[in-house]
């Protein structure tokens, strides 16, 4: 049961392991792209390609899909950001219940966002926890977890390395499920990661370097941090620190160095204007020069 990219590698690694796998849910088919045509999802796309069973109910809350469920008489649902809420009834129908693939170590950043907030709160290191689900948003045992350094990491880099290892970490759990018995999370440290604003992505200068850098991290690849000049929104995809001092907002040279209040600046590295795709800040300068002094909203 999933739905996005970081769905796919736990797809991929249950068929490759052997596991009978009786029926793939996801959710429906979006409308994307300019013609917004309805497009599967990336767990529907790849599912089809394996020729495996894919099922798409806009909701589990209905009887019929619940019966429809429990038909299956599966001996475990495997989870990976499924998108959906599971009612007891579909929680109970495996006899060995369901088990998620969670983006965190557990009980830190429970929730939608994971990444992205561990990111932002400036977080060392992260992880993925197998975790037994209930009735509450990841308040469920843990079974298993493995972690990995932030180090420095966008979204969509921690996002790919959580979801290969989170998969490889199911398998494992799956070949030998007697051995990791499931463990109440603790109570301390719990924090919830809140869906994504994309009022966040508006990059605070004012909040010093270091976090205007977490939060160009954070947003890429999506939905990209950003800040305004002259009414045209300027992503910023990478960047990096400097200890020059400046006025938030300010640009304090003729390469793009943002000042961000007395602890320091923001060069940007990788830009992007609207319509247009990736670029060096060099390259953008070359035929869009901002100049010292000029003030980005």
């Amino acid at each position: 049961m999933g739905t996005p990219d970081f769905a796919v590698p736990t797809l991929d690694a249950l068929f490759v392991a052997g596991h009978e796998i009786a029926a793939v849910y996801t959710q429906p088919p979006r409308p994307a792209g300019r013609g917004k045509a309805p497009r599967p999802s990336p767990v529907q796309a790849r599912a089809e390609a394996l020729g495996l069973p894919v099922r798409t109910p806009l909701t589990l809350r209905d009887e019929a899909e619940q019966a429809s469920f429990d038909d299956l008489d599966a001996d475990v649902a495997v989870v990976a950001a499924y998108g959906l809420i599971l009612p007891l009834p579909v929680l109970h129908a495996p006899r060995l219940g369901c088990l998620n693939v969670h983006a965190s170590l557990l009980p830190r950043w429970r929730g939608a966002a994971p990444i992205h907030r561990a990111i932002l709160a400036g977080d060392a290191e992260t992880g993925v926890t197998i975790m037994a689900m209930g009735k509450g948003l990841d308040t469920g045992p843990m079974l298993a977890t493995v972690r990995t350094p932030v180090d420095g990491k966008t979204t969509g880099e921690l996002t790919h390395e959580l979801a290969v290892s989170g998969a490889a970490l199911m398998v494992q759990v799956l070949a030998n499920i007697g051995a990791y018995p499931p463990f109440v999370q603790p109570e301390d440290g719990v924090l919830y990661a809140d869906k994504i604003d994309k009022a966040e992505s508006h990059i605070d200068f004012a909040a010093g370097p270091v976090q205007a850098e977490r939060q160009v991290r954070a947003f890429n690849p999506a939905p990209g941090a950003w800040a305004s000049l002259n009414g045209e929104r300027i992503k910023i995809l990478a960047a990096t620190v400097e200890p020059q001092a400046g006025a938030p907002g300010e640009v304090l040279d003729e390469a793009l160095l943002i000042g961000c209040g007395p602890a320091g600046s923001l060069r940007p590295t990788l830009v992007q204007r609207a319509g247009k795709g990736a670029m060096s800040t060099a390259e953008l300068l070359r035929g869009f020069p901002i100049p010292a002094g000029t003030v980005l909203g």
